[in-house]
């Protein structure tokens, strides 16, 4: 028992929530960019040092007819570069419709969109640590 981190890999922008397994909650982080074209390393470092996870769980898209989503292979080689360079355990969670629910979490409220993706690997997570 104890903390996880949740990724929303997308190629420009990395939505990051933290959870907690006693209560099954997750709170958005932040959403970090990416540069050039690789994910900001040294930002997903600086909160793996702060937070000190457990288990690493990154979302998978699937299409509604369960076949993976176009961009899954890059989302397995992000999954599989966070476990050589954290080595954690790397869990992938079907993350189907979570940017549809992120969007009506985040409602009309005035915020900013790339909290968009941190909201997402909220939810990301909330499903892992409920399927446990």
């Amino acid at each position: 028992m104890g903390t996880s981190l949740g990724f929303d890999f997308g190629p420009a922008k990395i939505g990051i929530a933290v959870g907690q397994t006693l209560t099954q909650t997750a709170t958005p982080l932040e959403t970090l960019r990416a540069i050039r074209q690789q994910p900001d390393w040294e930002g997903i470092s600086r909160l793996i040092e702060a937070w000190q996870p457990e288990a690493l769980i990154v979302g998978l898209p699937y299409n509604m007819d369960d076949s993976e989503a176009e961009i899954a292979p890059r989302i397995k080689r992000f999954a599989r570069q966070l476990e050589g360079r954290y080595h954690l355990p790397v869990y992938l969670v079907d993350e189907r419709l979570t940017s549809k629910q992120a969007k009506a979490e985040l409602g009309r409220r005035p915020k900013k969109i790339e909290e968009l993706d941190a909201i997402a690997a909220k939810l990301i997570l909330e499903t892992w640590l409920s399927e446990r």
